[in-house]
C-alpha cells in the first residue's frame, strides 16, 4: 500500500472485493476450500461468520459516511477490475478529486485486511487511518 498523501480527494464510495467468485459453484468451492485450509479471504472473515453475514459488519457498514458494497471477483466493474488486478481481497475507494472522472484507489490490501483479525470495527478503524494518512475526506 502506498502511504503517499498525494492522493487527496473525497471518498464517495467504498467497494470491498472478495477473493472468491460469486457464482453458486464459486461460493461452494470457496466455503469447502476455506474449511479444508485451501482457500482464504480476509474480507470474508470480516463480513461473514460460518454460514451467514455478520450483523456487526452490517452495523459498521451502515455507520460509514459513504456507501460500502462488496463484490466478488466476477462481479467487479471494469474500473474496479483494473484497480484490483492481482490485489484481492481488498477495499477500494471511489475518489472524487475534482477532475472529470473519479479514480479508484486500493485503501486496504489483503495484509491490511488480515490485520483486522475478522473484526468489522477494526476494518472501519483501518479505513479511517488510511484515509487520513492519504489526505482523503469522507462523503
Amino acid at each position: 500500500m502506498d502511504d503517499s498523501s498525494a492522493d487527496r480527494g473525497r471518498i464517495v464510495a467504498l467497494v470491498g472485493v472478495y477473493h472468491a467468485k460469486g457464482t453458486l459453484t464459486g461460493e461452494v468451492s470457496y466455503w469447502v476450500g476455506a474449511r479444508l485450509g485451501r482457500a482464504h479471504c480476509a474480507l470474508c472473515d470480516i463480513t461473514h461468520g460460518l454460514f451467514r453475514p455478520k450483523a456487526e459488519f452490517e452495523q459498521c457498514r451502515l455507520a460509514l459516511p459513504v456507501p460500502f458494497t462488496n463484490v466478488h471477483l466476477d462481479e467487479r466493474s471494469p474500473e474496479i477490475s483494473v484497480a484490483t488486478d492481482g490485489c484481492t481481497p481488498c477495499v477500494v475507494a471511489e475518489v472524487d478529486d475534482g477532475s472529470a472522472s473519479r479514480s479508484h484507489l486500493v485503501l486496504l490490501d489483503s495484509d491490511a485486511l488480515e490485520a483486522c483479525h475478522g473484526e468489522p470495527q477494526a476494518l472501519v478503524d483501518a479505513l479511517s487511518v488510511v484515509a487520513a494518512t492519504r489526505g482523503l475526506s469522507w462523503g
